[in-house]
């Protein structure tokens, strides 16, 4: 699929000179910082140099004081206590921190991942019924039941009591918990709004810490698994996040704790981990584990205490990680297959596809996939526990959440955000749905948001290009949503050699401009091009510099995202 081409907007000259020289550094990367709110030496300093000073007080949110009061006086009174998190690797990593935090100081304290398949995400009434027959009376919930009214005053009923740590948006009524921590609540002061699931956990352990006079080690500790649930929850990175993400990724590549390095070394890749690599690499494998079975078994991996046991459990993740590929694969062609090629020429905004059959684990990838090749609002559904049971995406730019508000009536449940969002319906309702659906996105997308974009932060010539300007561009990172790795365009491009295929479908390429050096060049899914780019045609580039790592050896390398041949 084609792609527009989009370039920043042009931000202020004078400012962008004055940064380049305050830090002597190339226009170009003055001009992006600039673009992302960096235009003093002061700012530039918090944004390269990352301190723990710059996290928040944590007492600055909302009925802090009331959850660490009412665990306060749960373990004097020692009192049973349950963390209950989602199935997913934001609620795996925040149950693992919560728990393995909190039995410091109580003996009587467990853990619960709802199952998938049986219960949904969410509070669920058989987890409470769990608490129940467990004595348990009070339950701190991570990662989600700040909409979950219902089932926190069925708890209420049976003398358990709730804490909540969520990050997703509330409905107009708060659940009638002890204490709701959730910096989207409208009440709630704290300056940052986007932390994820696990960060609120964190959040609560700082606190906790604070009021005990601990050292900040008893909480910093868990950075890494903060960082994991920040990478694979695609939250911004900015702010708290940033700071969290940039310390949490040098834990986890000198010290992670025992879970995450028996991952690491089951994967095959045990260093140099960036966020792009926990997204690919250790957030699937975790995720796995609640697709294709349960969710403990994450849990349970991210808890280990001793090599061996560790080693086992991860490699039993694995195992789920291969299964979830091939149900995924399998999912996907008949997805496919069902789509018909017109309804795209027809101009329809949507795609909804069901099947009874499909394993409820992998249908949100099975979304993704959709999404990436449709590139329209997107509706997985399958069959489970008597109702159709779906996982929706959306492209970048357009509200989803809203559009599914406009269908609540036919909808049992649903919940998420912008992008991504789950929902449970009656089977009777899916035709109405899937109409009003497409009726709504129709009527509220624009053309634009039709055709993914590649935003272009500046425009440059091969020449600036040398080991300090990707030395800059590597102190960029931690890369994520706000705070993406920078995009270079280049025109007047040659290659020099011919292009080549490696695997089945990525170009590798040897590239140049007039007097320039000479970059080795991948262009990820651009093997259409191999016969296309003719030696001494000119042609433009859209791409991000790296660091290629290979046997040892490092080297510059142009990661490709487009190109235009010119006069085509």
């Amino acid at each position: 699929m084609e792609k527009r081409w989009v370039q920043a907007v042009k931000s202020d000259k004078e400012a962008i000179d004055l940064l380049a020289q305050q830090l002597n550094i190339d226009t170009s990367l003055a001009e992006i910082l600039v673009q992302r709110g960096i235009s003093s030496f002061e700012d530039a300093k918090d944004f390269f140099r990352p301190q723990l000073s710059q996290l928040h007080d944590p007492f600055l949110m909302k009925d802090m004081d009331k959850a660490v009061s009412r665990i306060d006086a749960a373990i004097a009174a020692e009192e049973r206590m349950l963390v209950y998190g989602d199935y997913d690797v934001d609620g795996t990593t925040s149950v693992a921190l919560a728990y393995s935090f909190f039995r410091q100081f109580s003996r009587h304290i467990e853990y619960y991942i709802p199952d998938r398949h049986k219960e949904g995400y969410g509070i669920s009434t058989a987890g409470i019924d769990y608490a129940k027959s467990k004595g348990i009376t009070l339950i701190l919930a991570l990662d989600c039941g700040i909409k979950s009214n219902d089932k926190v005053a069925y708890a209420n009923s049976l003398n358990i009591d709730f804490i909540i740590c969520d990050h997703h948006l509330p409905g107009e009524e708060l659940p009638a918990a002890v204490a709701i921590l959730d910096p989207k609540r409208a009440d709630c002061p704290y300056p940052f709004k986007e932390l994820a699931g696990c960060g609120i956990g964190f959040k609560l352990a700082q606190a906790w810490c604070i009021t005990h006079q601990l050292p900040d080690s008893s909480y910093e500790q868990y950075m890494d698994l903060v960082m994991v649930s920040i990478a694979a929850d695609i939250v911004p990175i900015v702010d708290e996040n940033r700071t969290l993400a940039y310390f949490g990724l040098i834990k986890l590549n000198q010290n992670p704790c025992i879970g995450l390095k028996a991952l690491m070394d089951s994967c095959g890749k045990n260093k140099n981990y960036t966020i792009t690599d926990v997204v690919f690499t250790l957030a699937p494998r975790i995720n796995a584990a609640g697709r294709m079975d349960h969710g403990n078994q994450a849990v349970k991996m991210l808890l280990c205490t001793e090599d061996d046991l560790a080693a086992r459990q991860s490699l039993f993740i694995n195992v789920q990680n291969t299964d979830r590929k091939v149900s995924d694969q399998h999912i996907t062609a008949e997805a496919l297959a069902l789509i018909n090629d017109s309804e795209v020429l027809m101009g329809k905004k949507t795609t909804v596809v069901y099947n009874e059959n499909w394993n409820k684990g992998v249908i949100g990838i099975v979304a993704s996939r959709l999404t990436e090749k449709y590139y329209r609002p997107t509706i997985v559904l399958t069959h489970s526990n008597g109702l159709l049971t779906g996982s929706a995406r959306s492209v970048p730019g357009y509200d989803l959440y809203e559009a599914l508000l406009g269908c609540a009536d036919l909808l049992e449940q649903f919940g998420g955000h912008k992008f991504a969002a789950g929902l449970t319906m009656k089977h009777e309702n899916i035709e109405e749905f899937s109409q009003r659906f497409e009726d709504i996105v129709t009527a509220t997308i624009t053309e634009d948001l039709l055709c993914p974009e590649i935003h272009i932060d500046s425009e440059i010539a091969f020449s600036q290009i040398d080991g300090k300007f990707q030395r800059i561009i590597a102190q960029m990172a931690p890369f994520g949503p706000m705070n993406p790795a920078p995009v270079f365009m280049t025109t007047n491009v040659v290659c020099v050699g011919r292009p080549y295929v490696v695997g089945t479908k990525h170009l590798k390429l040897s590239i140049k401009q007039q007097n320039s050096a000479i970059f080795e060049a991948i262009g990820f899914g651009l093997a259409e091009f191999e016969n296309l780019l003719q030696p001494n045609q000119p042609f433009s580039v859209c791409y991000t510099v790296e660091e290629n790592i290979w046997k040892e050896q490092k080297r510059l390398q142009l990661n490709i995202k487009a190109i235009k041949i010119h006069n085509q």
